[in-house]
């Protein structure tokens, strides 16, 4: 059995998959490896490298699960981690901006700790402009004090786990994943290592500010009721300021005889509380919609094929 599984989720990376893999070559000389790709979808050429990859290399124990569609990377992840046999588990991106001499670095620090469960890579020097960096900076401030997990600021998907990690995550089949959370909420003892990003070669990343904003807010439903809390916290707020609005009307009325305008009033605070029901509501549903998803217990992921050396010799490329 191989000592070490290194996971790949793949989406549009056609022009990395044969460097990242000579990288690997390069760098696992000494270790037995399970190559692990996930095809998230792939609209380009991407299946076909990789099915390039496994026939080239009969030596090498590689592996790609095909998805019928684009499920996501913390699909892609999970998985990997489901397919993976070794007592170590790898995760790395395959656009070449972690190197995988790190996970030789990483594999170090647990065989020389037995202590510690797990690695996990963050970026010391963030690169990247200085609003993205004050908005994740944000995030992970906010995310720490409404959560009761523990998030690392700056800790990335690029980690090496034991296997009793890996276990300890699949015992979480939720439809709504969000790793980073998952990693932390497992516990174990998680030693975390500075890296540094390389430039990536080919392709464009996927992440931009909107799927940044989206993933934040994924995290925050995943890990908190926090923003259920903050509308029972309006709402008593907004009763005590009605009702000490309506006493102050009530004295001007009947004792200072002044005449109170109303109109205005009374569409500001039906625009204002209108809104914040609303927005409320919204937040409410955004719970009850995952809820009703998780109970529905749809598949995670669906993979469409599972390629090996033996299957893709006999079928051929695509």
């Amino acid at each position: 059995m191989e000592n070490l599984s290194i996971i790949i989720p793949c989406y549009n990376e056609e022009k990395n998959i044969e460097l990242f893999f000579e990288k690997c070559l390069e760098t696992f000389k000494k270790e037995k490896i399970e190559y692990i790709f996930i095809n998230d979808g792939s609209k380009d050429q991407t299946l076909n490298k990789i099915e390039k990859l496994i026939k080239n290399n009969k030596k090498e124990n590689i592996i790609c699960l095909n998805f019928s569609r684009n499920f996501g990377k913390e699909a892609a992840i999970y998985a990997g981690l489901k397919e993976s046999s070794s007592n170590y588990v790898a995760i790395i991106d395959a656009d070449m901006q972690q190197n995988p001499q790190y996970i030789l670095q990483m594999k170090d620090v647990l065989d020389q700790n037995k202590e510690y469960d797990a690695v996990a890579c963050y970026q010391a020097k963030r690169k990247e402009n200085k609003f993205l960096s004050f908005c994740k900076s944000c995030f992970y401030k906010l995310i720490n004090k409404i959560c009761d997990t523990r998030f690392e600021k700056n800790a990335s998907d690029f980690r090496l786990l034991k296997r009793n990690v890996v276990n300890a995550i699949l015992d979480m089949p939720e439809y709504y994943r969000f790793s980073k959370g998952l990693f932390s909420f497992v516990g174990f003892n998680t030693y975390y290592m500075p890296y540094e990003v390389e430039k990536r070669m080919y392709g464009k990343s996927s992440w931009n500010l909107t799927s940044l904003v989206k993933y934040a807010f994924d995290g925050i439903i995943s890990f908190s009721v926090f923003p259920l809390k903050i509308s029972t916290f309006i709402g008593i707020i907004s009763f005590i300021a009605a009702f000490v609005y309506m006493a102050i009307i009530v004295i001007q009325w009947f004792f200072i005889d002044v005449t109170v305008s109303g109109y205005a009033t009374i569409v500001c605070l039906i625009l204002l509380f209108g809104g914040l029901q609303m927005i409320f509501l919204g937040i409410l549903g955004e719970y009850i919609g995952r809820t009703y998803i998780e109970a529905k217990n749809r598949p995670v992921y669906i993979i469409k094929d599972k390629l090996n050396y033996d299957n893709v010799k006999e079928n051929g490329e695509r």
